[in-house]
């Protein structure tokens, strides 16, 4: 979609499953299954966003899906199910990985960066997008590469070692804009360093909202999900950054939600309702 003077573009990775009781947190059941029904093994289903940005100068993807290096166990245990990839999904809107310029990551688990890297022809892992410039809080890539037992899992190396030996990984220190127009914002919240990334131009503004709000069954505010290290903190910036929004009448983005994936937020009193919005 046309955004003022730069292209936006929601990419699917497909689909996946996760735990709906630790995608809600202390939410109950009863409540959060009226908005995402479970399957049998208390799953609701996730989309895998990725946010392709063109400004006529850079070619950016906002995170990159869950990639395609894992095995049929993995691919069981999370219900993986997609007809197409992030990278066929480029392809349909013209764009090659070797056109990619810039890739950023909100944060590094597995979900969100698994098509930073490929394994090409002899089995080998390595990047993706060769000419790309990949950014990550240098926070986070200390936590990823040291994590604590929980978070542990969701942490897998192949998916950032080749780019430090490629040379393409640059590390960022806090909030700042990358790009013209093209801002991350640290929130912390589901991990200490998790970013949403702001896009401006033309007098309009959007944002990537990543984990902070992963579907649009999280807009309110106690609806954070059991994944979060610190709930408290995503709370707080979640409340701060979803009134903002509503006010100067922000483009949304959700990067799990299968359906409804983009819209503008309308808040009166304690109630938080989305125009959707076709990308």
């Amino acid at each position: 979609m046309q955004f003022g003077n730069i292209q936006l573009d929601l990419i699917s990775d497909g689909l996946f499953r996760l735990d709906g009781g630790a995608m809600f947190g202390v939410v109950p059941k009863v409540l959060w299954q009226k908005l995402k029904p479970a399957d049998e093994a208390n799953r609701i289903l996730m989309g895998l966003n990725s946010l392709l940005i063109r400004t006529g100068e850079a070619t950016v993807l906002v995170d990159t899906g869950i990639g395609d290096k894992f095995d049929a166990r993995f691919a069981q245990m999370f219900a993986i199910d997609r007809e197409r990839t992030l990278i066929d999904g480029l392809a349909e809107k013209g764009v090659t990985p070797e056109q990619v310029t810039h890739v950023i990551m909100t944060h590094m688990h597995f979900d969100h960066i698994g098509w930073n890297t490929r394994r090409d022809a002899g089995g080998e892992v390595v990047p993706t997008f060769a000419n790309a410039v990949y950014y990550a809080q240098r926070g986070e890539f200390d936590v990823a590469n040291a994590p604590d037992p929980r978070s542990r899992a969701s942490y897998l190396t192949e998916n950032w070692q080749p780019l430090e030996r490629s040379g393409q990984l640059e590390l960022v220190d806090g909030s700042r804009e990358l790009l013209p127009g093209i801002r991350c914002v640290v929130t912390g919240g589901h991990t200490a360093n998790h970013t949403i990334i702001t896009i401006e131009s033309g007098g309009k503004k959007a944002c990537f909202l990543a984990d902070l709000v992963p579907t649009p069954a999280h807009l309110k505010t106690p609806w954070v999900m059991g994944y979060d290290l610190y709930p408290v903190d995503t709370m707080r910036l979640k409340d701060e950054i979803l009134r903002q929004a509503a006010e100067e009448n922000w483009l949304l983005f959700f990067e799990h939600e299968p359906e409804q994936r983009a819209g503008y937020l309308r808040i009166d009193g304690k109630s938080r309702e989305l125009d959707g919005v076709e990308v």
